[in-house]
């Protein structure tokens, strides 16, 4: 994902809850990369390569 992208997306996510015990399983730009990758190549979550996260 291009940074210019990213940086309209990204304010429109909601903050990482504060009392939520440990950190972040997935980070947030990872995670819509993965999610459009298997949008776009209309691949199960299963096949979704490694490298996207």
């Amino acid at each position: 994902m291009e940074d210019d992208l990213w940086a309209l997306i990204e304010p429109l996510l909601p903050p990482w809850p504060e009392g939520s015990p440990g950190p972040r399983p997935v980070p947030d730009r990872l995670c819509l990369q993965g999610i459009l990758y298997v949008l776009h190549q209309d691949v199960a979550w299963q096949l979704l390569p490694l490298e996207l996260g």
